[in-house]
This record gives C-alpha cells, structure tokens and sequence, in this order.
C-alpha cells in the first residue's frame, strides 16, 4: 500500500480566495486588457499605414473578383474567437472528464473531482464572448455568412441548409444552454451528497453523466464543424470532429493537473499523491498520443490523395501565405507530440511535480498554437501575428478563468467527503 493509507486528513478542507489572490488575478486582468489596447491600436495604426499599398488590390478584390487583403478587423475577431474557443473546451472538458468518472464507476479520481467539476462555471463567459465575437466580427471570420459570395458560390449554396446565421447562432445556444445545465445539475447533486451522503446522488450522478456524454459527442463534433472548419468552407475533413475534441481533451487535462499542483503547493489537497498524479500524467502522455494519431491521419489521407480540394488546408499552412505558418507547422508537431512523448515517458517524469508542470504548460501552449493554427490562416491569411493583441486577450481571458473557478472551487470543500468510493481513492496505489 502507499504512505498515504493510514493517514488521516482534514475532511472539511476547503480552498480560500483570498483578498491578496484576488488582487493579483484581477491587476493581471486589467494588464491583459491594457495590452489589448494597445495591441489594438497599434495593428489600427498599423493598418492605416498600409492601406494605400493595398489600396489597388483592395479595389481590383472589389471590382475584378478577387479578395482584398484581411484588415486589423479580422485580425481582431480572430484573435478573440480563438481564445473564446480554446478556454470553452477547458471550461467543457472539466464537465466532460467529470462525468467519465461516473459512468465508468472510477473511483481513483474521487479525491481530485472537486478541481475539474468546478471548471463548468467558465462557460456562461466564453458563451457571451463568442455571441459577441460572431456578431460583431462574423462577417471577418466566415465567408459563408456573406450573402454575394454565397450567391455566386455553388458549394457554399448547396451548405447554405446547415451554415446560415439563424441556424449557427441556435445550435450555439442550445449546446452552450445543455452543457451548462447538465453541469449545474452535475454540482447540485456533488454539493446534496456532502450534505446527506448515501447513494441516492450517486446514482443520478451517473444517469445525468450518461446523458451528458452523449449531448457531449453529437454536439463538440457539431462546433468543430461550425466553429472552426467552417472557416474554411470548401475543405472538410471527417476526421476533424476526433482532432479538434483531442486538442481540447489534453488542454484540459493539462489545466486540471496544473491546478492539483498549485493547490498542493499552498498546502492543500494533502490527500493527493504521486499515484493520483501519476495517472494524470499517464493521461496526457497518452491522449498526446492520440492527438498525434489523429493528426498525421488526417494528414497522410489528405496528403497522399493529393486531391486538390482536400490538400488546400495544409498548403495554406505549409506553403501557402509566403510560408507565414510554415515554422508553426512543424513546431505544432514537436511541442505537442515529440515534447510530452519524451519527456512523460517515463514512471519517475508522471511522479515528479516539477516535471508534471512543466508538462502540463508545455501543452497548454502547444494547444493554444495549435487552435491558432486551425483558425489564423483562413481568417487573417499572413497577416496574422504574436503581438501585444493576441498576449493581451489570453491574458485577459486566463485571469477571467483563474478568477471564476477560484471562486467556484471556495464554494465547497476540497474533498467530496460522502462519495461512495472515497476511501479507494484516498488509499489509491499503482
């Protein structure tokens, strides 16, 4: 057995958010929206220098067909549809991994439940943030919702039943609406056990889990279609549904271990030890695996076909745009494949923290690029970037997320204290 079996721990145990953590979330999120300011207006300024030099192809764009190059405004939308995107799978990913747990009658993960259940109460905020964003920039980002270009373009007209405005934003609020709703019915019942113990919350735990995993595969196949390979209208891929969930799964993931070590740092979770973190290593380790598998599919399938409408999409990545992406390519593959294979391999790298957090930011950002290269090329073209408007949104997005799930996981104690399977997981070893 582990050195934790006959240990006995603080049941009450609960994390404070205090007034100094709350200053130093909140003065980084008014850093992040400085940032954005002047991130902002720095590609305002600097696309206004070069609007005369664009200003014939603008005009031939207009008159003779062709496309006029991508302005700080698309830039903009991008930029904020791609962190609303990535911070929604975090946020859905907490709920996801939660109701696993469940349906498969786990018991090891028990003692760490209350990190990602409280991951659910970022979603009301990435929902607004992407409402806003397609309204407001829709128009920057897809070429379907343009009603000329569809007019003349057979393919986008024969999808027109299924991307149409009306259409995008109601699929967008009936998701976001049951992946909440499942969640708060999800932390009712986490919070009832608590207080009554038994096996009655359990049990409906389980039921909701399992309607939740279903709603969660139709829909996050759905948003992958809708909200990132649609941006690209004429590709699609079969396979991008598995790559675009895998790519938010290990993000995920990431960010659910990241905070068990945070927590353990200030001295809590005590229960928590290397076989709890071992398995989570195991799990990004493995699903970086998987995301790996589903992108050199995808990729080889596409590539040795070589049909000209299906090889679009990584010619743009690869060759396209002035070889603009073409680094962020390969480094795509390197940061989030070769460095969590190599470097979890290991039994003594998934039981070390410092290596596990090093990890875990390693594929937090290897994600983010990876989300950004999904949708930068198609939207901006070569005129996208890494300047103080992209570090200022995900900061600003990062500080709203810490700041929201730091105030969820106060709400309750650290350990779910009644859950039947409490003790298999305080006496976990492997």
């Amino acid at each position: 057995m582990g050195s934790h079996s006959h240990t006995h721990f603080n049941m009450d145990e609960r994390y404070e958010f205090t007034p100094e953590a709350r200053k130093r979330v909140l003065m980084w999120l008014f850093i992040g929206l400085a940032m954005f300011a002047a991130g902002l207006v720095w590609i305002i300024m600097d696309s206004g220098h070069g609007a005369e030099s664009h200003g014939v192809a603008s005009a031939h764009g207009a008159h003779g067909g062709g496309h006029a190059a991508p302005g700080w405004k698309a830039r903009l939308s991008a930029v904020l549809w791609h962190n609303s995107i990535f911070f929604t799978g975090i946020s859905l990913i907490g709920v996801f991994f939660i109701a696993v747990q469940y349906v498969a009658w786990a018991g090891w993960s028990v003692s760490i439940k209350r990190i990602p259940e409280a991951f659910g109460s970022f979603l009301p905020f990435t929902f607004v943030a992407m409402v806003l964003t397609f309204l407001f920039g829709g128009h920057e980002i897809f070429h379907w919702t343009h009603t000329d270009v569809v007019a003349h373009d057979e393919i986008l007209q024969g999808k027109s039943g299924f991307l149409n405005t009306p259409f995008f934003l109601a699929r967008m609020v009936i998701f976001f609406g049951l992946w909440y709703f499942i969640w708060t019915i999800l932390r009712k019942y986490s919070k009832s056990e608590d207080l009554e113990g038994g096996l009655n919350y359990y049990n409906r735990s389980i039921n909701i889990s399992a309607v939740f995993l279903i709603v969660f595969g139709v829909s996050t196949s759905v948003c992958a279609w809708d909200w990132t390979m649609s941006i690209n209208p004429h590709w699609y891929s079969t396979l991008f549904g598995w790559y675009h969930f895998a790519s938010w799964w290990v993000s995920g993931l990431s960010v659910v271990t990241l905070t068990i070590l945070l927590l353990k740092d200030k001295g809590l979770l005590s229960w928590v030890n290397q076989n709890h973190l071992h398995d989570l290593g195991k799990f990004m380790f493995a699903f970086s695996v998987f995301w790996t598998y589903l992108w050199v599919a995808q990729f080889l399938l596409i590539y040795y076909a070589n049909i000209p409408e299906e090889i679009i999409y990584f010619k743009e990545r690869m060759h396209g745009n002035n070889g603009h992406y073409r680094g962020l390519f390969f480094f795509n593959i390197i940061i989030n494949f070769l460095f969590p294979f190599l470097f979890l391999m290991t039994r003594d790298a998934k039981r070390q923290f410092i290596l596990l957090k090093i990890a875990a930011i390693g594929l937090l950002m290897g994600h983010w690029l990876d989300f950004y290269l999904m949708i930068m090329p198609g939207v901006t073209k070569e005129n996208s970037g890494f300047g103080l408007l992209e570090f200022g949104t995900l900061t600003v997005f990062a500080s709203a997320f810490i700041f929201v799930i730091s105030t969820q996981i106060s709400k309750l104690g650290l350990l779910a204290k009644n859950h039947p399977m409490l003790q298999e997981s305080l006496h976990h070893d492997i």
